[in-house]
C-alpha cells in the first residue's frame, strides 16, 4: 500500500467508531445484555441502593434519593392498604428490601441469597 491509501484507511477508522477494534470499557453495557444492578462501593450514602439504581437506569442519583424520601414521607397510602392499615413510610421497607436483594459491587450474591445459601448448607 502507498502512504495515501494508508492515510485514507486511518481517517475512515477515526470517523467510524464501529470500525475500531477497541474493547468496551467496564462501565459500558456489554452486547450480550444489560449489566446487572449492583450497589457500588464508592458514591454511597447509606447502603448504596440509590447509587446502584441510578447507575443501572442511567438516572441521576439525586432523583432516586428524592423518590425514596418522598415515598418515606408520603408512603403508599393512596396506592395500597395492608389489612386496613395504610402503608406509611413506604420508602423505608422498599430501601431495606433493595439493600437485601441487590448484590454489592464485586459480589455475585446479595445479602438475602447469601443468607439463604448459608441456611440451606446447614440444614442439608
Amino acid at each position: 500500500m502507498n502512504s495515501s491509501t494508508e492515510e485514507t484507511a486511518a481517517e475512515e477508522q477515526q470517523s467510524d467508531p464501529a470500525a475500531t477494534d477497541s474493547k468496551p470499557q467496564a462501565s459500558e453495557p456489554q452486547a450480550n445484555g444489560p449489566r446487572p444492578i449492583r450497589r457500588p462501593i464508592k458514591g454511597r450514602m447509606l447502603a448504596g441502593v440509590a447509587a446502584g439504581i441510578g447507575e443501572h437506569f442511567n438516572v441521576d442519583v439525586t432523583i432516586v434519593r428524592i423518590v425514596f424520601a418522598v415515598l418515606t414521607i408520603v408512603g403508599f397510602t393512596s396506592i395500597a392498604y395492608l389489612g386496613g392499615l395504610p402503608l406509611y413510610l413506604g420508602g423505608i421497607p422498599l430501601y431495606l428490601a433493595c439493600w437485601l436483594l441487590i448484590p454489592e459491587e464485586g459480589s455475585e450474591h446479595s445479602i438475602a441469597s447469601a443468607f439463604l445459601r448459608n441456611r440451606q448448607s446447614r440444614s442439608g
